[in-house]
């Protein structure tokens, strides 16, 4: 049912009728009716394959995971992530927290990894994201969860930095290099001096911040934006 309607979204989006595909798949127009209500179980590999060059998505068929093997998490990415910087942390001789509630009742929000350190005083946030899709959105959540936790669990006495990681990835680099002003403005702070903070426990900038993360090469690295 679902690679039916996928079927008739993209051959929508190609703004291409039943007609034009059956014609040029070799069929008659009622086999792509029934194949995009869902009656496609019987229909052979190859028709698939067709249809996909058709509507410009090309068709994939693969074994599934071995179910020998343990399964991932849903979020093994994100969670990888997440243990490298709590590894550089504890290596910092910092106390770092998985999860953070951003406030002690009510419904708060939850930051990635924060790091406490008692010799400098600060509270670190680190957000996390695997792929930015809202930049706007993004923003304005990390800025609440910054508000409720000064307001809420800060320890008296402590300042409260905060820092995005981007993973590394095509998608982030992409809107990195499209909207550089918005990141440069967003993070004033330095992002050598952030890789420092978070991975040898220097003191973080007063200004939030932005780098990458590589949880593959298990590295942290400065974030670099165009002039």
């Amino acid at each position: 049912m679902a690679l039916g309607a996928d079927l008739r979204d993209s051959r929508r989006r190609a703004r291409l009728t039943q007609e034009q595909v059956a014609d040029r798949v070799g069929v008659k127009r009622a086999r792509i009716g029934e194949l995009e209500r869902g009656k496609g179980a019987s229909a052979p590999l190859f028709l698939w394959v067709r249809l996909g060059k058709v509507v410009d998505r090309p068709f994939a068929a693969s074994f599934s995971r071995d179910l020998r093997e343990p399964p991932e998490p849903v979020d093994a990415g994100h969670l990888a992530a997440q243990e490298l910087v709590l590894r550089f942390a504890r290596s910092a001789e910092r106390v770092g927290a998985f999860e953070l509630p951003t406030r002690s009742s009510g419904s708060p929000g939850v930051v990635d990894v924060a790091i406490r350190d008692d010799g400098q005083r600060v509270l670190i946030l680190v957000e996390i994201w695997n792929r930015l899709t809202d930049l706007g959105a993004a923003s304005r959540s990390t800025t609440r969860k910054v508000i409720e936790v000064e307001g809420a669990i800060l320890p008296a006495g402590f300042r409260l930095a905060s820092c995005w990681l981007l993973v590394d990835n095509a998608a982030n680099r992409a809107i990195v290099r499209r909207f550089p002003e918005i990141v440069r403005a967003r993070f004033p702070g330095s992002s050598l001096g952030w890789v420092r903070a978070l991975v040898d426990g220097h003191e973080p900038p007063g200004d939030a911040g932005i780098a990458w993360v590589d949880s593959r090469s298990g590295t942290i690295t400065k974030l670099r934006l165009r002039a």
